[in-house]
C-alpha cells in the first residue's frame, strides 16, 4: 500500500514538473510578441545612457583626465548587449510569423522557446544594465609615470662618469649629487642618461622628476617644472603662492622615494622654499643637479661632486668622424689629415666637436678644410662664434666686472701655457685689477680667491705640472678662444684689446694698429 502511494506521488510530481516547464516554455513564446516591442524601447534607453556616458568620458579625457576602470567595463559590456539585442529584434518579425495559434504555439517550438527565453533574459540584463550606467564621476586624474623618458642623443664615451654617478645612486649615504663641468661639455647628456635608466631598471624610487632650472629661474618656476611632473598644473595651482605650491609639493614627496635632476644650475636653490624634502638616509631619496660651478656644488651641500670631463683624443676624433660621415672624410685623400687638425682645435669639447663636425659635413675640398683650420686658430670661425662661444659666454657673464677682466688678461698667454700663479697676481695688481689692497702681498690673497672662484666656475683649470714649489693654471683651449672673440668685441667698442692670434707673427705690426691699445696678445 505505502509503496503503492509512494510510486503516484513520485508520477504526479514528475506530471507537475513537465506541466510547469511546458507552460514555462508556452509564456516565453506567447509573450515574444509583447516583449520585442519592449526589448527595443529598452535597447533605445541603453543607447540614450551609453551615449551621455561616453560623452562625459570624452570630455574628461580632453582635459587629459583618465577614465575609470568601471566606466570602461560598463561601456565595454553596453556595447555587447546594444550589438546582440539589435540582432535578436532583426530576427523578431521571423519568429513572430512562425508562430500559429494566438501566437502561443509554433511550428518549431523548440526553437521558439529557445527565441523567446534569450529576448526576455535579454530584456531584463539591458533593464539592469541602464539602471548602472549613473556615475557620480566617470574620470581621475592620470596619475604621472613614474619616469618620463626624454629624447636622448647617443652617449659619447660618458661611459665612466655614468658609471660613477649610478653608484652614487645606489649608495644609501648619498643623497645629493652635484655633476659639474664647462658648458657643452655634456652634463644635460649625462643627467638625461641618468633620468632614462630608470626607466629601465627595477628600482625602488616611486617617482623620478626632471626639472630645467637655468640662469633666470626663480623657486616658482622651478615649483611649476616639478609640479608639472607630479600633477599640478590646472588653474587651481598657478592662482597658489609661492610658499602653498611648496606645502602642496612637500605633501606629495615626502611620502615617496623620489629622485629630483636639476639641470643647469647658477646659484643655490632652498630646497624648502621650494618644497623638495631634504634627501637623507632615512628617506632613501635622491637630488642629482648639474651646474658649471664647483661652488654651486659646495652651496647645495652636495655628498659627491663629479666633473664631466672633456673628451680624451680618440674619443673626440671618434665623435668627429661621426659627425663628419665617411663620405666627405674620404672625399679627398689629404682630408683625414686636416680633419684630425680640426677635431684637434675643439679640444675635445663635445659642443664644439658636434656643432663643427656638422657644419664641415659638406666640405669636400681640403682648401675648405685649411680655411677652418685657419678661423678655429683666429677663434673666428662662425659656427663657433654664433654657436659654441655664447653658450660658453654665460659662464663669463655670470663673473664679478673684475674676475671678467682678470679672465680676459689670461688669454693674452699662448695656447697651452702655463701659468704661474704668483706671477699672474702680480700682473693683476700692476694693471690695476686688484683694488682690494695697496701692497702686493697682501693683494695675493685677493688673487688667490679669484683664480680659485675661476677655477671653480670652470673657467681656469690647475695645471698638473709643478716646478719649484710654484703652482700654475691654465685655459682649456675653448675658453681661451671664446676670451679672445669676447676682447674682439671689446676691441670694436672700446679698442681695449689688440688681437692677432694665430697671425704667426715675427715682428710687431704696425705701431698705429696698436698705440691706441691698452692689451696685446699675439701667438708668434
Amino acid at each position: 500500500m505505502g509503496n503503492c502511494f509512494s510510486i503516484q506521488f513520485s508520477f504526479e510530481n514528475i506530471l507537475i514538473r513537465g506541466w510547469d516547464s511546458t507552460v514555462g516554455q508556452a509564456n516565453y513564446v506567447c509573450k515574444l510578441k509583447e516583449n520585442l516591442p519592449t526589448l527595443s524601447a529598452a535597447l533605445n534607453e541603453l543607447k540614450v545612457r551609453r551615449d551621455d556616458v561616453q560623452w562625459k568620458v570624452d570630455l574628461e579625457e580632453q582635459r587629459l583626465l583618465k577614465r575609470l576602470h568601471e566606466v570602461d567595463l560598463w561601456l565595454s559590456q553596453a556595447a555587447t548587449m546594444i550589438t546582440e539585442a539589435g540582432n535578436l529584434i532583426e530576427d523578431g518579425p521571423q519568429q513572430i510569423n512562425n508562430l500559429c495559434l494566438g501566437g502561443c504555439v509554433s511550428k518549431n517550438c523548440l526553437s521558439a522557446h529557445k527565441f523567446g527565453k534569450e529576448v526576455g533574459k535579454m530584456l531584463e540584463d539591458i533593464k539592469d544594465h541602464t539602471s548602472k550606467g549613473v556615475f557620480d564621476k566617470v574620470a581621475e586624474t592620470q596619475p604621472q609615470p613614474s619616469v618620463v623618458v626624454r629624447p636622448e642623443e647617443r652617449p659619447v664615451a660618458l661611459e665612466s662618469t655614468f658609471d660613477k654617478v649610478w653608484s652614487c645612486i645606489l649608495d644609501k649615504d648619498v643623497g645629493i649629487i652635484g655633476l659639474y663641468g664647462i658648458g657643452g661639455v655634456g652634463k644635460t647628456t649625462l643627467l638625461t642618461q641618468i633620468n632614462n635608466k630608470f626607466s629601465t631598471t627595477p628600482n625602488d624610487f616611486d617617482v623620478v622628476i626632471w626639472a630645467l632650472v637655468s640662469k633666470d629661474s626663480n623657486v616658482e618656476k622651478i615649483q611649476d617644472e616639478i609640479g608639472a611632473n607630479i600633477g599640478f598644473s590646472n588653474e587651481s595651482w598657478k592662482n597658489k603662492r609661492v610658499d602653498q605650491k611648496a606645502v602642496e609639493i612637500n605633501g606629495v614627496l615626502r611620502n615617496k622615494r623620489f629622485v629630483v635632476l636639476l639641470d643647469d644650475l647658477w646659484k643655490r636653490v632652498d630646497l624648502n622654499k621650494v618644497g623638495i624634502p631634504e634627501p637623507s638616509q632615512e628617506n632613501g631619496s635622491k637630488l642629482i643637479f648639474t651646474t658649471r660651478s664647483l661652488e654651486v656644488c659646495g652651496e647645495m651641500e652636495a655628498r659627491n661632486k663629479i666633473k664631466v670631463e672633456c673628451l680624451k683624443l680618440e674619443e673626440a676624433w671618434k665623435l668627429f668622424q661621426e659627425k663628419v660621415g665617411d663620405e666627405t672624410l674620404h672625399s679627398h685623400p689629404d682630408i683625414p689629415k686636416l680633419a684630425k687638425q680640426v677635431a684637434e682645435e675643439c679640444c675635445g669639447l663635445p659642443l664644439a666637436l658636434v656643432t663643427i663636425g656638422r657644419a664641415m659635413a659638406c666640405k669636400t675640398t681640403p682648401g675648405d678644410w685649411n680655411y677652418a683650420i685657419q678661423k678655429l686658430k683666429q677663434s673666428t670661425l662662425p659656427k663657433m662664434e654664433n654657436e659654441v662661444y655664447p653658450l660658453l659666454k654665460f659662464s663669463y657673464d655670470n663673473l664679478p666686472p673684475i674676475m671678467k677682466w682678470c679672465l680676459l688678461y689670461c688669454c693674452l698667454y699662448p695656447e697651452d701655457y702655463n701659468i704661474p700663479k704668483s706671477r699672474l697676481v702680480e700682473y693683476w695688481f700692476c694693471e690695476g685689477l686688484l683694488n682690494e689692497f695697496d701692497r702686493i702681498s697682501e693683494a695675493q690673497m685677493q688673487g688667490d680667491h679669484i683664480i680659485n672662484s675661476l677655477i671653480y666656475a670652470c673657467l681656469l683649470e690647475r695645471a698638473q705640472e709643478s716646478f719649484d714649489g710654484e703652482e700654475y693654471v691654465k685655459m682649456h683651449d675653448v675658453i681661451r678662444d671664446m676670451c679672445l672673440w669676447i676682447t674682439g668685441e671689446l676691441e670694436e667698442k672700446e679698442q681695449s684689446f689688440f688681437v692677432k692670434s694665430g697671425a704667426q707673427l715675427l715682428e710687431e705690426p704696425d705701431v698705429k694698429a696698436w698705440e691706441a691699445a691698452k692689451k696685446n696678445v699675439d701667438d708668434a
